[in-house]
């Protein structure tokens, strides 16, 4: 069997105190290629990313710019990384052990929320069983992919929000996705800055609406508003 060749795909937007944490992170977590793809930052983003393998403009938007990198990408495994997180550093170890068995097509990491408190293990263990039962991940989970399968089901969808959503969707019935243990190493700062009750609430209000037929656009302008 030849061997796997893990690209990590990282989009940013102004993520200048982050991104060279990030890289340096997916570099020690055993990818053989990393990817920073911007989507117009401007703040110093791109030139704290030049540690990696390739810094590429991109118009904004997470799901454009994650499709972008793929495109770019010369691994036959795609794991798609935000700014804020940071893998562990078995990570591509880890990766590479799932994906032996013919029938996994991707799957995600066990997230552990930098911060201390009862509160944020709850929201880490509600994470992980919503993978579990919902097979629902998310972006901020590290989801990583074998490329043909990502190719199969159409790539990220080129919406404003939801795009993590609607890729599990048509990730369904492709092949067994796993939830590694390996942590991801998530920021708190979305939860801190907002509170976890409030943003969760704001999540859950987020995918209601769009189960119910919101467009993507209209949800990208409520979470917006909130940020």
């Amino acid at each position: 069997m030849p061997a796997m060749h893990l690209s990590a795909v990282i989009p940013a937007l102004n993520e200048g105190p982050n991104i060279a944490a990030a890289v340096a992170a997916a570099r020690g977590a055993g990818f053989d290629e990393v990817l920073v793809v911007d989507g117009g930052s401007t703040d110093d983003t791109i030139a704290q990313a030049a540690a990696a393998d390739r810094v590429l403009a991109s118009p904004p938007g997470r799901a454009v710019q994650q499709n972008l990198g793929a495109t770019h990408a010369a691994g036959d495994v795609l794991c798609f990384l935000h700014a804020d997180c940071r893998p562990h550093p078995d990570s591509g170890r880890a990766i590479r052990g799932a994906l032996a068995d013919a029938r996994v097509i991707g799957g995600c990491f066990t997230q552990r929320i930098d911060a201390a408190g009862w509160p944020y293990r709850l929201l880490e263990w509600g994470n992980r069983q919503r993978v579990l039962w919902l097979r629902r991940a998310y972006g901020d989970q590290g989801i990583f992919l074998r490329r043909e399968v990502f190719e199969r089901v159409g790539r990220f969808p080129e919406w404003r929000l939801m795009e993590d959503v609607e890729l599990s969707r048509r990730l369904r019935g492709q092949g067994r996705f796993v939830v590694l243990p390996t942590p991801l190493l998530v920021s708190a700062r979305r939860w801190q800055k907002r509170g976890i009750l409030r943003q969760t609430l704001h999540n859950w209000s987020l995918l209601a609406r769009f189960a119910c037929g919101a467009s993507p656009d209209t949800l990208a302008e409520s979470y917006r508003a909130v940020r």
